[in-house]
């Protein structure tokens, strides 16, 4: 597997890198850069990974990322449209060296801080931000900047927003953890409906089960079973929004070889039974 580095380079008429892209699905690997990143889901779904938490992603997913803070967005289930996404690259020197330190950008300043475990900002505030994302991309090389320190800014002040992981996972990460932490995701990905004992996925990344088990857990602060239960229980919540299948073939089909052990899981991870949390999203889809 090729190294996770990801080169960014800024176009010819910025400092920074903006652009918008489609694509029939997500394929970039589990990777890591240098640059902050804010990226607008436009359209398709999946499971987003960040540092060592992942969750579920839809249209209006708005993320922004700190310096080397590991991340990827993998497409899941049958696609109804292209992926696409607004992404914004730059590095710490925007505006030159400690431009951050001057006293104007003191609220980015914070935001930048937060930005090092992964910020989530709601979808309704995501969506009041997008026109202006939209506009962004087509301004001149001037604009642009001061457009995108607005945008930060107002970022900065909202209180629609949450963290997504550990800050100091980047520090713990060397070369040879993104290679592994990586091919374990497209394991699990790949195998999360099928029976996956400790010694299958200790192998597939040529471990042994003992040292696989105290890998995972230093980096991704929980032992791997709770990763690929989370995983599973993701997989179901999808599947009961899309679907009309019953909860017992959904929790089946997810991996779960025992349908209490499912509803357990289900309430450990979201809140609520698989039921309550379909009838929650059919009363806000539906009224």
């Amino acid at each position: 597997m090729k190294a996770l580095f990801e080169k960014i380079i800024p176009l010819a008429s910025n400092s920074f890198k903006a652009y918008s892209y489609e694509m029939d699905e997500f394929d970039n690997p589990w990777h890591f850069h240098p640059e902050y990143e804010l990226t607008y889901i436009l359209s398709s779904q999946g499971v987003r990974y960040t540092g060592n938490s992942f969750d579920n992603f839809e249209k209006d997913d708005f993320v922004l990322l700190g310096p080397n803070l590991p991340h990827c967005w993998k497409n899941t289930g049958r696609q109804t449209h292209k992926a696409g996404a607004i992404v914004v690259h730059w590095d710490n020197n925007l505006l030159g060296n400690e431009w951050v330190e001057k006293c104007e950008f003191q609220n980015i300043q914070k935001l930048f801080k937060l930005s090092g475990k992964g910020l989530r900002f709601e979808s309704d505030f995501a969506r009041a931000i997008k026109p202006k994302l939209e506009a962004f991309l087509s301004l001149t090389s001037f604009q642009k900047l001061i457009s995108l320190l607005e945008i930060l800014n107002e970022l900065s002040l909202t209180g629609k927003v949450a963290t997504l992981c550990d800050s100091d996972l980047q520090e713990q990460l060397k070369f040879v953890d993104h290679e592994r932490i990586n091919t374990i995701h497209q394991f699990v990905r790949s195998k999360y409906a099928e029976k996956i004992t400790l010694n299958d996925i200790a192998n597939h990344v040529h471990m042994g089960p003992e040292s696989f088990s105290r890998f995972f857990s230093k980096i991704m602060n929980k032992p791997f079973f709770s990763f690929l239960n989370e995983y599973r229980v993701n997989a179901a919540c999808k599947m009961l929004i899309e679907s009309d299948l019953q909860v017992t073939q959904i929790s089946y089909a997810c991996g779960f070889e025992s349908l209490p052990y499912f509803y357990r899981q289900f309430k450990k991870y979201k809140g609520n039974s698989p039921h309550q949390y379909r009838m929650a999203y059919q009363k806000i889809s539906f009224g």
